[in-house]
């Protein structure tokens, strides 16, 4: 079961909610959902637009998800 305090809802954060353009950004997503968005389309993220309040999601998420890697560092083998 998911927790509530696992949920983000992206309209909250205006990159991550930029980055759900198909979808409906009021809706909770979880924590390692918001996480894959961020890291998948980070070329699209507007780093100088960050609020203080995203880049600590951000940072948070890559503790929890990122397995020491930053947000959109890594790169499939062969590219």
């Amino acid at each position: 079961m998911i927790r509530a305090s696992d949920c983000i809802v992206p309209a909250d954060f205006p990159e991550l909610r930029n980055l759900c353009w198909n979808r409906n950004p009021n809706r909770s997503i979880t924590r390692e959902e918001a996480f894959l968005l961020y890291d998948r389309n980070w070329r699209f993220v507007d780093e100088d637009s960050l609020t203080d309040n995203e880049r600590s999601l951000i940072d948070a998420l890559e503790g929890e998800f990122g397995a020491g890697l930053k947000i959109g560092s890594w790169r499939p083998v062969g590219t």
